[in-house]
């Protein structure tokens, strides 16, 4: 009996004596995870009851990650499994984007029209930058200039699903904009990322990773093994989940590649989203993109914007300085991604090419990456990241709910 009653002791005392020193963090990340999640759901919820004002959801994700972070609250602290988790999320964001370009949808004019929007952009950026680096307040002209010309269309995409404009003709032309706006600043933020490194003929590589996607994408687009496909639609409702995990898989892979060969993940990731969406033609398609749906917008994507607001420097924008430059910024967005749909979509009616030149200066994901780098390469004044981001947040706020007054109705279904 009193062999077992200590017997019994040890057991209940396995917890204590047997903890490690890395299971004292154990508390600390679930109370993050708890209040990170807690936040996701609170952000539609909030969305709902501000339904009127027309407020993104990404918008009450980034503001309720600012309220709960260091300069908030002090409830969440930023971490290397949030750091995990938020990259992740990241990912997805452009692997959703790659996936919900019709390429075949946006061929021919829309894409024509969005390339030279986005080659007059860049130009327009690339003066207004030049100007601003004279008087002082840009230094990396090349960095702030490539943000300046972004769209988030992966941002944008559930707004437009939210309202009905993403099947339209609208939806159509702001697609082709969205994937220049997002692949050409990939192109040339991977160009100057790679360039950073010592070897030569960075631009090679790029031409070289761009061709193999490429390739990557006919071969997922024609070769089409039956046995395959079968096996996929047959595993799509069973615990296996095989289709949802071969994306995930093939997602990560290209991201690998892509950081192997010095060149931005964000490419990567789009690249396999690009890949998955030419590759879905079954009727369960639609299955699979509704599943991925989930796990993106339902967890990881969330997370990332949760994220964001977390590490937010709000300290910053007390400068009376970082103020002007973020609405300096927020202005060159509207200037440099709106000008384009302003002159070159002459078939729209004024007030839908208003909407889609606001919707086009829409931009964030792809600014915080950028800044990213220019803070961590010591190339960008620490004001600008700061400032680039705040207009960026500003743009998702203010120009999708302007866009949408605008534009059009969709007609009843």
């Amino acid at each position: 009996m009193k062999r077992r009653l200590l017997a019994l002791l040890a057991l209940t005392s396995l917890p204590t004596w047997g903890a490690t020193p890395a299971a004292n963090h154990v508390p600390k990340i679930g109370q993050s995870a708890a209040l990170v999640t807690l936040t996701a759901v609170l952000a539609p919820l909030l969305a709902e009851a501000l339904r009127r004002y027309r407020v993104p959801i990404v918008v009450l994700e980034i503001l309720l990650g600012m309220a709960v972070g260091p300069h908030g609250l002090g409830w969440v602290r930023d971490s290397e499994v949030m750091g995990a988790f938020s990259l992740f999320g990241l990912c997805f964001l452009f692997f959703m984007a790659g996936l919900e370009i019709d390429f075949f949808r946006i061929r021919g004019r829309p894409m024509g029209l969005a390339l030279r929007g986005w080659v007059i952009s860049l130009l327009v950026s690339f003066l207004l930058c030049a100007l601003l680096h004279q008087t002082g307040m840009v230094n990396a002209v090349m960095l702030v200039a490539v943000a300046l010309s972004t769209t988030a269309i992966g941002t944008l995409i559930p707004i437009l699903k939210d309202s009905g404009q993403l099947e339209t003709e609208f939806g159509t032309l702001l697609l082709g904009v969205g994937a220049a706006g997002e692949f050409g600043p990939i192109a040339l933020i991977s160009l100057v990322a790679a360039g950073d490194s010592d070897g030569p003929g960075q631009a090679a590589v790029l031409l070289g990773f761009a061709s193999w996607l490429a390739l990557a994408a006919y071969l997922a687009y024609r070769v089409r093994p039956p046995r395959f496909i079968d096996l996929l639609g047959r595993k799509m409702h069973t615990t296996s989940q095989l289709p949802v995990r071969l994306c995930v898989f093939l997602m990560s892979m290209l991201v690998f590649v892509a950081g192997l060969w010095g060149i931005d993940v964000i490419l990567g990731a789009f690249g396999a989203g690009a890949m998955v969406g030419l590759a879905m033609r079954e009727a369960h398609s639609k299955d699979l993109v509704h599943k991925l749906d989930s796990l993106s917008f339902g967890f990881l994507i969330p997370v990332f914007f949760i994220t964001t607001g977390v590490r937010f420097d709000l300290p910053a924008l007390a400068a009376p300085s970082t103020l002007l430059r973020v609405l300096l910024f927020l202005v060159a967005l509207l200037i440099v991604r709106g000008l384009p749909a302003l002159l070159l979509y002459t078939r729209l009616g004024w007030k839908d090419r208003g909407a889609l030149a606001f919707y086009s200066a829409t931009g964030l994901p792809l600014i915080v990456a950028i800044a990213e780098i220019g803070e961590k390469t010591g190339r960008m004044q620490p004001e600008n990241c700061v400032a680039l981001v705040g207009a960026g947040m500003l743009s998702v706020l203010l120009f999708p709910m302007l866009g949408s007054l605008l534009l059009t109705p969709p007609p009843e279904a």
